[in-house]
This record gives C-alpha cells, sequence and structure tokens, in this order.
C-alpha cells in the first residue's frame, strides 16, 4: 500500500513538473557546451569529448548536474522546508571552515581542494540561503515591515557574504545583493532599494567627475552633482511620501534657486567653491526635516532625514573606501570602467580584448571554431567569466541575442512560476531564484561588454566548471520540486 501511494506520488510530481523550463535549462545547457568548446579549442585537437580537455569534462559536469536534477526531483518536498535551517547551517560552517583553506588560488581562498576536484562553496551557498529566507519569510506572524523581523532577514543574507569577503571573493559575495529584489517583491518599502541605487549614482557621479571643474569656478562637477542630487532626492521622496504636494515643491524651488544664484555670484562677481554651498543646503534640509518630524510625529520625516544624512556620509566617505579601503586591484578596475585610467595592458586587457572579439564577430559571427581572438587565447579566462565574448565571436550579433532571449526566456517563465506559489515559502524561493539568475546574466554580460565592474562571476550554465553549474542547477531543480507539489494536498 505504500509503494502504490509513493508510487502515485512520484507520478503526480512527473506530471505536475514544468517542462517549458525543463527545455530552456537544457537549451542552455546545450549553447553553453558549445561555447565552452569554441573557448577551449586549440588548433589541431580532434577530439571535443575527450576527458583530457575541458569541453569533454564539461560534458561530465552537464551529465552529473542532470543527474542531480532528477534526484532533486524525487525527493520529498517537505524535507526542503524541514532541513532548510540545517542546510544554511551547514553551508556557513563550510564557507566560515574555508576562510582557513591553505589552498589559494588567485588570491582567493574561497575553494575547497579534494585532491583532483576543486569545489567552490559560495555557489551552493546561495540556495542553502535562499532556503533559509523562504523558512523564515513564511513563518506565522512574519512581516518585513517590522524591523526585528527585517534584522533578521538581513543577518541571513549577511553572514554568508561576510565569510565569503573574508575568502577575499568580493564578486560572489556581491550576488546575495540580488536577494533585495526579492524583499522588495515581499514588501519590503521602495524607499531602501531606491537608496541603494542613489547610493550607486552618488559614487559614479562623484568619482568619475571629482577632478572636472564647473565652468571658471573651482568647484568640482561630482561634488556639485551629487550634493543636488541628494537635495532633489530628499525633496523628491517628500513629493512621494506625503499627500500635501505643496511642501516638496518648495524645497525643490528653495535648492534650485540658491543653487543657481550661488553659481552665478561666483561667475560674475567672486569664484569660490559651490559645494560649501550645496553642502550648507543639504544640513539645512535634514535639520528642517527632523524640526518636522518633531513637530508632527510622522515617522517619514525621520525616514527622509536619515537618507539625507546617510548620503551626505556617504557622499564624504565615498573617495576615502575608494581610495584607502578597496584592493588596489579593485580600484584600477573601477577607474578603467569610469574612465578615469586606460590600462590596455593591465586592469583593462580582459575587457579589451573581450570586446575587439565581440565586435570582429559582426552580425552573424565567425562560426563554430573560427574565431581568432578567442583561439589565440588573446581573452584570459575565456572560458569561465568571459565565457560570453566567445559567443559574441563565434555566433555574432544573432547567437548573441538568441543567447540573451533564452535567458530572458526564463527569468520570465520564474516570474510565473513564482506568482502561482500557494505557499509563501515557495514564493519567497522562487524570487531569490530570479534574483540570482538576473544578477549573473546582467553583471556577467555587463562587465564582458565593460559595462561592469569586472567582480568575477559566472555565467549561469555557459562558464565552465562544476560547482557553478551544479550550484545553479540545485537552485533550479529544487525550486521545480516546489513548484511540482503545489497542487498536492499539503500534510
Amino acid at each position: 500500500m505504500v509503494q502504490q501511494i509513493g508510487s502515485r506520488r512520484e507520478k503526480g510530481v512527473i506530471r505536475s513538473l514544468d517542462y517549458w523550463t525543463i527545455v530552456l535549462y537544457i537549451a542552455l545547457l546545450v549553447f553553453g557546451w558549445v561555447s565552452v568548446c569554441g573557448a577551449s579549442y586549440d588548433y589541431g585537437e580532434t577530439d571535443l569529448f575527450s576527458l583530457d580537455t575541458r569541453s569533454g569534462m564539461q560534458i561530465v559536469w552537464i551529465g552529473t548536474s542532470i543527474v542531480l536534477g532528477f534526484v532533486i526531483l524525487m525527493l520529498d518536498d517537505r524535507y526542503l522546508d524541514m532541513f532548510a535551517y540545517i542546510i544554511f547551517g551547514f553551508m556557513l560552517l563550510l564557507l566560515f571552515a574555508t576562510i582557513f583553506n591553505p589552498h589559494s588560488i588567485k588570491g582567493s581562498r574561497s575553494w575547497l581542494v579534494l585532491g583532483p576536484l576543486r569545489l567552490h562553496p559560495a555557489e551552493f551557498a546561495k540556495f542553502a540561503t535562499a532556503l533559509a529566507l523562504a523558512k523564515f519569510m513564511s513563518t506565522y506572524g512574519y512581516s518585513i515591515q517590522k524591523w526585528k523581523d527585517f534584522a533578521f532577514t538581513l543577518a541571513i543574507v549577511l553572514l554568508p557574504m561576510l565569510f565569503i569577503v573574508l575568502q577575499r571573493e568580493t564578486g560572489s559575495a556581491l550576488v546575495y545583493l540580488s536577494f533585495f529584489l526579492m524583499f522588495y517583491r515581499e514588501g519590503m518599502p521602495g524607499s531602501i532599494l531606491f537608496t541603494g541605487v542613489a547610493m550607486v549614482v552618488y559614487f559614479v557621479v562623484g568619482i568619475r567627475f571629482a577632478d572636472t571643474m564647473l565652468l571658471y569656478t573651482p568647484t568640482s562637477v561630482g561634488k556639485f552633482v551629487v550634493l543636488l542630487l541628494i537635495q532633489l532626492f530628499s525633496c523628491g521622496l517628500l513629493y512621494v511620501y506625503f499627500t500635501d504636494k505643496r511642501e516638496a515643491v518648495r524645497l525643490i524651488l528653495i535648492s534650485i534657486g540658491v543653487t543657481l544664484l550661488s553659481l552665478l555670484f561666483a561667475l560674475v562677481i567672486i569664484p569660490f567653491d559651490i559645494t560649501y554651498v550645496g553642502m550648507l543646503l543639504c544640513v539645512l534640509l535634514v535639520f528642517y526635516l527632523l524640526y518636522r518630524y518633531l513637530m508632527t510625529r510622522f515617522a517619514n520625516y525621520l525616514w527622509i532625514a536619515t537618507f539625507a544624512l546617510g548620503s551626505l556620509l556617504f557622499f564624504n566617505v565615498a573617495d576615502y573606501a575608494l581610495n584607502h579601503v578597496l584592493e588596489p586591484h579593485q580600484r584600477v578596475r573601477i577607474n578603467v570602467l569610469l574612465g578615469l585610467e586606460e590600462d590596455l595592458k593591465g586592469a583593462g586587457y580582459k575587457v579589451h580584448q573581450s570586446e575587439i572579439a565581440i565586435g570582429s564577430g559582426g552580425l552573424e559571427g565567425k562560426g563554430f571554431l573560427n574565431g581568432t581572438q578567442t583561439k589565440l587565447k588573446y581573452v584570459p579566462e575565456q572560458d569561465t567569466d568571459f565565457i560570453f565574448c566567445t559567443v559574441g565571436e563565434e555566433e555574432g550579433f544573432v547567437g548573441s541575442a538568441g543567447v540573451l532571449l533564452l535567458f530572458l526566456a526564463l527569468i520570465l517563465r520564474l516570474i510565473h512560476l513564482s506568482e502561482r506559489q500557494p505557499r509563501t515559502f515557495g514564493r519567497v524561493y522562487g524570487y531569490s531564484v530570479l534574483s540570482i539568475f538576473l544578477f549573473h546574466v546582467f553583471i556577467n554580460v555587463g562587465m564582458v561588454l565593460g559595462l561592469t565592474p569586472v567582480i568575477g562571476i559566472p555565467l549561469p550554465f555557459f562558464s565552465y566548471g562544476g560547482s557553478s553549474l551544479w550550484g545553479f542547477t540545485f537552485l533550479l531543480f529544487i525550486f521545480l520540486r516546489i513548484d511540482a507539489s503545489r497542487n498536492m494536498v499539503q500534510r
């Protein structure tokens, strides 16, 4: 009788699987293997399936990934919920132990070396973190609007980030910021997400134009624009979060008016640094918001004042952090990305050669195994982090667009599956998965094209290696297993 029930349940899981997602998964694996072949091929090689080549080993990783995916589908979905914290705790211990790993690869201690096998625990910690978040955020009475609940939620994300940073693997740690997209879907105030975007804008504008002078004044364009943006963003939040828009409009007009008068005075009468005026306006705005909070007790005034004050603090420490906190190679990469330096033989070499490879592919590409930039090994790490340049050179714009459309289809499908989940656990995990995939694709393709910093993260299902392929397979198939049980009676 037990066997009969188990058999019926197994058949129910198989019938309930989302085969569109599986088809996309297989398609990405196939295109990924073709790309690994192109990226790792040497002139004169005749056997692409030999285990002595990376293309042959990638078949092994693909085969084992499919097997692992099938095993996950056969698991009872209740175990995922039941053991979520245990899995997360085990991965935290593994990440912590990796900090003291004696094996250093390219300056990073993030790899566990087990004989001929090298594993990257940070890749597996992603699905463990997603499970822990899904478990915690689906508990009775949880609300992301409660600061206590939100603090514990942040701790689940920040702990693995901290351990990964201590492994000197900053790029992998930044991936965990993608969970904030899921937080936003689950009710996190949009102002928090906006704050993160604003900080990026402050950093880019402030650093990029720090040494550019405003007209004929001793005023840094970067500092001038950032201080003005702090005022405008703060007033914009007032406009959004209060029904009476007149106060926000009045403050915007005062800010712009005083700034223009100061600029006119500096140009016509006495040249001076206008950033002092901008700083004063920001400080006065913070005091005004605090005064309004004390008078009305509306919490939004306090939050916006905190945003303005935090923006000021970030504005003043960003330059220090760039020059004294970041590692020299990280600082050079940012300067190259922002156009402050041109280091074609050093930090900018990979991106420059990658851009040449993609550009040489043209519309239809040079054809399979016919690339020149990639075959002559001009692009370092072209079969891992920079594998997309192989797609661009051999398959051209058509092939690159096709790959991006496949990823877009996968992201849209994951959104659809996440929204149809009857339980918070499934929805949270689903949005965690799609957020991770979206971050990886956006950053990886962006850094190959020179649009984002080079932080060394793989392209899902394309980059060579077992750890990343297994990690993404775990992420995806755990969600497929959760989705397959959505119509089953919860026992």
